[in-house]
Protein backbone atom coordinates (compact mmCIF):
# COMPACT_ATOMS: atom_id res chain seq x y z
CA UNK A 1 0.00 0.00 0.00
CA UNK A 2 0.98 3.65 -0.31
CA UNK A 3 0.66 5.59 2.93
CA UNK A 4 1.05 9.07 4.36
CA UNK A 5 2.42 9.21 7.91
CA UNK A 6 1.32 11.98 10.27
CA UNK A 7 3.14 11.88 13.58
CA UNK A 8 6.24 12.62 15.59
CA UNK A 9 8.94 11.32 17.91
CA UNK A 10 9.94 7.69 18.51
CA UNK A 11 6.51 6.15 18.08
CA UNK A 12 6.03 7.86 14.72
CA UNK A 13 9.49 6.69 13.67
CA UNK A 14 8.74 3.10 14.71
CA UNK A 15 5.46 3.08 12.77
CA UNK A 16 7.20 4.49 9.68
CA UNK A 17 9.93 1.86 9.87
CA UNK A 18 7.40 -0.96 10.35
CA UNK A 19 5.53 -0.05 7.17
CA UNK A 20 8.77 0.37 5.20
CA UNK A 21 10.14 -2.95 6.50
CA UNK A 22 7.31 -4.87 4.90
CA UNK A 23 7.62 -3.05 1.58
CA UNK A 24 4.91 -0.38 1.75
CA UNK A 25 5.46 2.96 0.02
CA UNK A 26 5.43 6.29 1.82
CA UNK A 27 4.07 9.20 -0.19
CA UNK A 28 4.76 11.83 2.45
CA UNK A 29 5.53 12.36 6.12
CA UNK A 30 3.91 15.16 8.15
CA UNK A 31 5.58 16.29 11.40
CA UNK A 32 4.94 19.22 13.70
CA UNK A 33 7.76 21.79 13.63
CA UNK A 34 10.28 21.42 16.44
CA UNK A 35 10.29 24.11 19.08
CA UNK A 36 13.32 26.36 19.18
CA UNK A 37 16.20 24.63 20.93
CA UNK A 38 14.49 21.22 20.93
CA UNK A 39 16.32 18.14 19.72
CA UNK A 40 15.51 16.95 16.20
CA UNK A 41 12.22 15.08 15.89
CA UNK A 42 12.98 11.36 15.55
CA UNK A 43 10.36 10.78 12.85
CA UNK A 44 11.49 13.74 10.76
CA UNK A 45 15.14 12.74 11.01
CA UNK A 46 14.42 9.12 10.06
CA UNK A 47 12.19 10.11 7.13
CA UNK A 48 14.73 12.55 5.73
CA UNK A 49 17.52 10.01 6.13
CA UNK A 50 15.49 7.67 3.92
CA UNK A 51 14.94 10.40 1.32
CA UNK A 52 11.21 10.72 1.98
CA UNK A 53 9.20 13.88 1.42
CA UNK A 54 8.72 15.61 4.80
CA UNK A 55 6.29 18.46 5.57
CA UNK A 56 6.29 20.52 8.76
CA UNK A 57 3.21 22.72 8.86
CA UNK A 58 2.50 24.85 11.93
CA UNK A 59 -1.15 23.87 11.44
CA UNK A 60 -2.72 21.05 9.46
CA UNK A 61 -5.58 23.48 8.80
CA UNK A 62 -3.23 25.27 6.41
CA UNK A 63 -4.60 24.80 2.85
CA UNK A 64 -1.06 23.92 1.82
CA UNK A 65 -1.23 20.86 4.09
CA UNK A 66 -4.23 19.53 2.18
CA UNK A 67 -2.46 20.18 -1.09
CA UNK A 68 0.56 18.24 0.17
CA UNK A 69 -1.66 15.35 1.27
CA UNK A 70 -3.30 15.21 -2.18
CA UNK A 71 0.11 15.18 -3.82
CA UNK A 72 1.15 12.25 -1.61
CA UNK A 73 -1.34 10.02 -3.46
CA UNK A 74 -1.82 7.84 -0.40
CA UNK A 75 -4.16 4.86 -0.14
CA UNK A 76 -4.48 5.54 3.59
CA UNK A 77 -3.33 8.11 6.14
CA UNK A 78 -1.58 6.85 9.29
CA UNK A 79 -1.71 9.11 12.36
CA UNK A 80 0.90 7.97 14.88
CA UNK A 81 1.22 10.13 18.01
CA UNK A 82 -0.28 13.38 16.73
CA UNK A 83 -0.77 16.44 18.93
CA UNK A 84 -1.80 18.76 16.09
CA UNK A 85 -5.50 19.05 15.20
CA UNK A 86 -6.17 17.34 11.87
CA UNK A 87 -9.36 18.66 10.18
CA UNK A 88 -11.68 16.47 8.14
CA UNK A 89 -10.71 18.16 4.88
CA UNK A 90 -7.19 16.86 5.52
CA UNK A 91 -7.78 13.33 6.89
CA UNK A 92 -10.35 12.33 4.28
CA UNK A 93 -8.05 12.98 1.31
CA UNK A 94 -6.39 9.51 1.14
CA UNK A 95 -8.36 6.96 -0.89
CA UNK A 96 -9.34 4.95 2.21
CA UNK A 97 -9.30 7.85 4.66
CA UNK A 98 -7.09 7.99 7.77
CA UNK A 99 -6.65 5.91 10.92
CA UNK A 100 -5.29 7.14 14.25
CA UNK A 101 -3.62 5.54 17.29
CA UNK A 102 -4.66 6.41 20.84
CA UNK A 103 -3.16 4.71 23.93
CA UNK A 104 -6.35 4.03 25.90
CA UNK A 105 -9.53 2.02 25.55
CA UNK A 106 -11.69 4.75 24.06
CA UNK A 107 -14.02 6.31 24.96
CA UNK A 108 -12.24 6.16 28.32
CA UNK A 109 -9.34 8.53 28.89
CA UNK A 110 -9.64 10.79 25.91
CA UNK A 111 -6.97 13.44 25.99
CA UNK A 112 -3.17 13.85 25.93
CA UNK A 113 -2.03 11.93 29.06
CA UNK A 114 -4.10 8.83 28.55
CA UNK A 115 -1.41 6.43 29.77
CA UNK A 116 -0.66 8.22 33.03
CA UNK A 117 -4.23 8.54 34.31
CA UNK A 118 -5.37 4.88 34.36
CA UNK A 119 -2.31 4.08 36.49
CA UNK A 120 -2.80 7.09 38.76
CA UNK A 121 -6.44 6.18 39.28
CA UNK A 122 -5.59 2.58 40.16
CA UNK A 123 -7.09 0.87 37.10
CA UNK A 124 -6.07 -2.73 36.49
CA UNK A 125 -6.47 -2.63 32.71
CA UNK A 126 -5.79 -0.29 29.81
CA UNK A 127 -5.11 -0.68 26.12
CA UNK A 128 -5.03 1.04 22.77
CA UNK A 129 -7.52 2.07 20.12
CA UNK A 130 -7.20 2.54 16.37
CA UNK A 131 -9.99 4.84 15.26
CA UNK A 132 -11.14 7.25 12.58
CA UNK A 133 -10.10 10.81 13.48
CA UNK A 134 -13.02 13.23 13.68
CA UNK A 135 -13.24 16.92 14.55
CA UNK A 136 -13.97 15.92 18.17
CA UNK A 137 -11.12 15.05 20.56
CA UNK A 138 -10.54 11.28 20.26
CA UNK A 139 -14.23 10.82 19.42
CA UNK A 140 -14.14 8.98 16.08
CA UNK A 141 -15.47 5.52 15.35
CA UNK A 142 -13.37 2.56 16.53
CA UNK A 143 -11.76 0.11 14.11
CA UNK A 144 -9.92 -2.09 16.60
CA UNK A 145 -8.79 -2.22 20.21
CA UNK A 146 -6.17 -4.18 22.14
CA UNK A 147 -6.15 -4.64 25.92
CA UNK A 148 -3.32 -5.06 28.41
CA UNK A 149 -3.35 -5.46 32.20
CA UNK A 150 -1.87 -2.89 34.56
CA UNK A 151 0.01 -4.76 37.27
CA UNK A 152 0.10 -3.46 40.86
CA UNK A 153 3.69 -2.27 40.40
CA UNK A 154 3.55 -1.20 36.74
CA UNK A 155 4.75 2.29 35.91
CA UNK A 156 4.07 4.63 33.02
CA UNK A 157 7.35 3.43 31.55
CA UNK A 158 6.60 -0.28 31.77
CA UNK A 159 3.04 0.03 30.44
CA UNK A 160 4.05 2.20 27.50
CA UNK A 161 7.50 1.00 26.45
CA UNK A 162 6.96 -2.71 27.18
CA UNK A 163 3.40 -3.00 25.87
CA UNK A 164 1.46 -0.06 24.40
CA UNK A 165 4.34 1.06 22.18
CA UNK A 166 5.07 -2.28 20.44
CA UNK A 167 1.40 -3.29 20.49
CA UNK A 168 0.51 0.05 18.92
CA UNK A 169 2.94 -0.32 16.03
CA UNK A 170 1.54 -3.75 15.18
CA UNK A 171 -2.05 -2.55 15.61
CA UNK A 172 -1.49 0.21 13.05
CA UNK A 173 -0.26 -2.34 10.52
CA UNK A 174 -3.20 -4.64 11.28
CA UNK A 175 -5.79 -1.87 11.05
CA UNK A 176 -4.37 -0.52 7.79
CA UNK A 177 -4.55 -4.01 6.27
CA UNK A 178 -8.15 -4.46 7.44
CA UNK A 179 -9.21 -1.12 5.99
CA UNK A 180 -7.62 -1.69 2.60
CA UNK A 181 -9.06 -5.22 2.43
CA UNK A 182 -12.52 -3.94 3.38
CA UNK A 183 -12.60 -6.43 6.27
CA UNK A 184 -13.32 -4.04 9.11
CA UNK A 185 -16.22 -2.50 10.95
CA UNK A 186 -16.49 0.94 12.49
CA UNK A 187 -18.14 1.13 15.92
CA UNK A 188 -19.38 4.42 17.32
CA UNK A 189 -18.00 5.25 20.75
CA UNK A 190 -20.45 4.98 23.64
CA UNK A 191 -20.64 8.55 24.95
CA UNK A 192 -22.18 7.38 28.21
CA UNK A 193 -18.82 5.72 29.02
CA UNK A 194 -16.65 8.61 27.86
CA UNK A 195 -14.11 10.33 30.07
CA UNK A 196 -11.60 13.08 29.41
CA UNK A 197 -8.44 13.82 31.33
CA UNK A 198 -6.16 16.76 30.64
CA UNK A 199 -2.40 16.85 30.77
CA UNK A 200 -0.56 15.16 33.62
CA UNK A 201 2.08 17.77 34.25
CA UNK A 202 3.96 19.23 37.21
CA UNK A 203 0.89 20.56 39.01
CA UNK A 204 -0.90 17.21 38.79
CA UNK A 205 2.20 15.27 39.91
CA UNK A 206 2.54 16.90 43.35
CA UNK A 207 2.42 14.39 46.21
CA UNK A 208 0.05 14.96 49.12
CA UNK A 209 1.43 12.80 51.92
CA UNK A 210 -1.90 13.04 53.76
CA UNK A 211 -3.54 10.91 51.05
CA UNK A 212 -3.95 7.12 51.47
CA UNK A 213 -0.74 5.30 50.70
CA UNK A 214 -2.30 3.52 47.68
CA UNK A 215 -3.13 6.90 46.12
CA UNK A 216 0.39 8.17 46.68
CA UNK A 217 1.97 5.04 45.22
CA UNK A 218 -0.29 5.11 42.17
CA UNK A 219 0.65 8.74 41.54
CA UNK A 220 4.36 7.96 41.77
CA UNK A 221 4.20 5.04 39.35
CA UNK A 222 1.81 6.83 36.99
CA UNK A 223 4.32 9.69 36.71
CA UNK A 224 7.42 7.51 36.35
CA UNK A 225 9.40 8.49 34.32
CA UNK A 226 7.48 11.64 33.34
CA UNK A 227 6.56 14.13 34.60
CA UNK A 228 7.92 12.68 37.86
CA UNK A 229 5.89 12.79 41.09
CA UNK A 230 7.36 15.33 43.46
CA UNK A 231 7.43 16.72 46.94
CA UNK A 232 9.58 19.35 48.64
CA UNK A 233 12.43 19.45 51.15
CA UNK A 234 12.89 22.88 52.70
CA UNK A 235 11.17 24.40 49.67
CA UNK A 236 13.34 22.51 47.15
CA UNK A 237 11.62 20.18 44.69
CA UNK A 238 12.40 16.48 45.11
CA UNK A 239 11.16 14.05 42.46
CA UNK A 240 10.47 10.41 43.29
CA UNK A 241 10.66 7.70 40.64
CA UNK A 242 11.20 4.06 41.61
CA UNK A 243 9.46 3.22 44.88
CA UNK A 244 7.70 0.54 46.89
CA UNK A 245 4.69 0.84 49.18
CA UNK A 246 4.54 -0.67 52.63
CA UNK A 247 1.08 -1.14 54.12
CA UNK A 248 0.23 -1.51 57.79
CA UNK A 249 -2.85 -3.32 59.10
CA UNK A 250 -3.55 -0.61 61.65
CA UNK A 251 -2.98 3.12 61.35
CA UNK A 252 -1.57 3.03 64.89
CA UNK A 253 1.27 0.83 63.64
CA UNK A 254 2.50 3.36 61.07
CA UNK A 255 5.77 4.86 62.35
CA UNK A 256 6.01 8.65 62.48
CA UNK A 257 3.69 11.35 61.23
CA UNK A 258 2.49 12.33 57.76
CA UNK A 259 5.40 13.25 55.46
CA UNK A 260 8.05 12.15 57.96
CA UNK A 261 11.17 10.32 56.80
CA UNK A 262 11.95 7.02 58.54
CA UNK A 263 14.16 3.97 58.05
CA UNK A 264 17.05 5.40 56.03
CA UNK A 265 19.36 2.78 54.48
CA UNK A 266 22.24 3.03 51.97
CA UNK A 267 19.69 2.18 49.23
CA UNK A 268 16.51 3.98 50.24
CA UNK A 269 14.46 5.93 52.74
CA UNK A 270 10.81 5.70 53.77
CA UNK A 271 8.20 8.46 53.92
CA UNK A 272 4.97 8.20 55.93
CA UNK A 273 1.54 8.52 54.32
CA UNK A 274 -1.96 7.54 55.47
CA UNK A 275 -1.88 3.83 56.34
CA UNK A 276 1.69 3.07 55.35
CA UNK A 277 5.00 4.28 54.02
CA UNK A 278 6.64 4.78 50.63
CA UNK A 279 10.12 3.37 50.27
CA UNK A 280 11.97 5.71 47.92
CA UNK A 281 14.40 3.76 45.74
CA UNK A 282 15.24 6.31 43.04
CA UNK A 283 14.86 10.07 43.24
CA UNK A 284 16.46 13.38 42.33
CA UNK A 285 16.50 17.00 43.33
CA UNK A 286 15.27 19.35 40.59
CA UNK A 287 18.83 20.47 39.86
CA UNK A 288 20.45 17.04 40.14
CA UNK A 289 20.67 13.55 38.69
CA UNK A 290 18.61 10.47 39.52
CA UNK A 291 20.27 8.55 42.33
CA UNK A 292 19.29 5.91 44.86
CA UNK A 293 17.12 7.00 47.74
CA UNK A 294 19.94 6.38 50.18
CA UNK A 295 22.40 8.47 48.18
CA UNK A 296 19.92 11.32 47.87
CA UNK A 297 19.19 11.24 51.60
CA UNK A 298 22.87 11.47 52.39
CA UNK A 299 23.57 14.24 49.87
CA UNK A 300 20.47 16.22 50.86
CA UNK A 301 20.93 15.99 54.60
CA UNK A 302 17.78 13.90 55.07
CA UNK A 303 17.65 12.20 58.45
CA UNK A 304 15.11 10.30 60.51
CA UNK A 305 12.38 12.77 61.37
CA UNK A 306 12.88 15.05 58.34
CA UNK A 307 9.50 16.28 57.03
CA UNK A 308 8.79 16.36 53.31
CA UNK A 309 6.17 18.56 51.70
CA UNK A 310 5.89 20.77 54.75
Amino acid sequence: MRIAIVGQQDFGKAVLEAFLARGDEVGAVFCAPEKEGARPDALRAAAQAKGLKVHQFKSLRDPEASIAMKEAGADIGIMAFVLQFAPQEFVTIPKHGTIQYHPSLLPKYRGPSSINWPIIKGDTETGLTIFRPSDGLDEGSVILQKKTPIGPDDTLGSVYFDRLFPMGVQAMLEAADLVLAGKYTETAQDESQASYEGWCRTAEAKIDWAKPIDHIYNLIRGCNPAPGAWTTLNGKKLQIFDARKILFRRFADVPGKIGEVTAITPQSFNVVGQGGTIEVLKARFEDGKKVSGGELAQAGGITDGTLLGA
